[in-house]
């Protein structure tokens, strides 16, 4: 079957603001790979690591 994910889907609900923060700030706009990262280093798997995290708005400037 072409096209078939080695994963199911899941879903959760993330406020508006956060979500479209969350896509402005991830990486290429992969949100699905910082949430897996932090999945992935909150039940401490062997070799999971903290993504970094991007500079604040503050940080960022004009």
């Amino acid at each position: 079957m072409p096209n078939a994910p080695k994963t199911k889907h899941r879903s959760v609900r993330i406020d508006d603001e956060d979500w479209a923060d969350l896509a402005a700030r991830a990486p290429s706009g992969d949100r699905a790979a910082i949430i897996k990262e932090l999945v992935r280093w909150y039940l401490r798997r062997e070799g999971a690591e903290l993504p970094e995290r991007p500079a604040s708005s503050e940080e960022q400037g004009p």
